[in-house]
């Protein structure tokens, strides 16, 4: 294998390791929740824990702190709402539910790449994100309430995470100059301040978690938020966004299988027809841009 090929594929392995890490999170996070840490705790005890490796990472690169600010201030906080919107829906609502609202990503994706990023958009791009919308529409459809939006808060915390996880990727696409550990230190940051803020405004109680389940959240950032994060940020600054978007859909399979596992949450046949379309959609719109 030539040096050339083999360096276009590290992007792509590192987005389905990623994805795949990202597909089971879900259980250690209830697990934490079970232990006594809420949703907003555990999100900053996580970040918390990637604290050590987020300094590092800024104090080696601080001079290019100053190269886009604010640039970096939005993926600070379009990164820190996905994260904490998402660990809320994950434990609120149907593990793969959230997952296939969560992944309309690619549809904003798509608008974002095209309309910031002067990504070439394909001819049939505008029946691509029709189908998109008709997946979800589906997905969201209820007889009792007619129109297909989010009945509930899970629904509306996973599709503004997933559209925040879109803009993220735009930013760390837009920011050149910077380096990946920067943008990676810069997403974190974005996490603690926002959970930080939530849990203020909230009022949400600490509980009575125990030490373990603390010394576990830390564990969880310092190691697996870490890796996830790193991951995603190298994969998606190598290749375009709407490629690197399709790619992550493998986090719905992981997500998919690990909660048939390991939990008794049913997904109805009309929310599976639904994300099947938006997955297709997903898939189509990526193939069609990169051929």
């Amino acid at each position: 294998m030539s040096s050339t090929k083999h360096h276009s594929l590290l992007p792509v392995i590192s987005l389905l390791f990623s994805a795949t890490l990202w597909g089971l999170f879900w259980y250690p996070l209830r697990e934490l929740e079970k232990a006594g840490l809420s949703g907003l705790w555990s999100t900053l005890l996580i970040y918390l824990g990637t604290l050590p490796i987020l300094m590092s990472f800024l104090w080696q690169r601080r001079t290019e702190l100053t190269r886009a600010p604010f640039l970096l201030m939005g993926l600070a906080l379009a990164s820190g709402w996905c994260n904490t919107a998402f660990i809320l829906a994950i434990l609120d609502g149907n593990v793969v539910r959230v997952l296939l609202l969560f992944y309309l990503s690619p549809l904003w994706a798509t608008l974002i790449g095209w309309l910031f990023l002067r990504e070439h958009i394909h001819r049939s791009t505008l029946m691509v994100l029709l189908l998109a919308l008709f997946g979800a529409g589906i997905m969201l459809w209820r007889p009792e309430t007619g129109l297909p939006i989010p009945h509930n808060t899970s629904d509306w915390l996973a599709l503004s995470s997933g559209f925040a996880f879109a803009v993220s990727n735009a930013f760390v696409r837009r920011i050149h100059n910077v380096a990946v550990n920067t943008k990676t230190a810069i997403s974190w940051s974005g996490a603690i301040i926002l959970a930080g803020i939530f849990i203020i405004v909230t009022s949400a109680p600490l509980g009575h978690p125990s030490i373990l389940a603390v010394g576990s959240a830390f564990a969880i950032g310092a190691l697996g938020m870490t890796s996830m994060t790193l991951a995603v940020v190298y994969g998606v600054s190598n290749m375009p966004l709407h490629r690197s978007a399709v790619i992550l859909l493998f986090e719905i399979v992981a997500g998919a299988i690990s909660s048939l596992l390991l939990t008794n949450e049913v997904i109805t046949f009309h929310e599976w027809l639904g994300g099947s379309l938006v997955i297709l959609a997903a898939f189509v719109s990526g193939r069609k841009q990169v051929t």
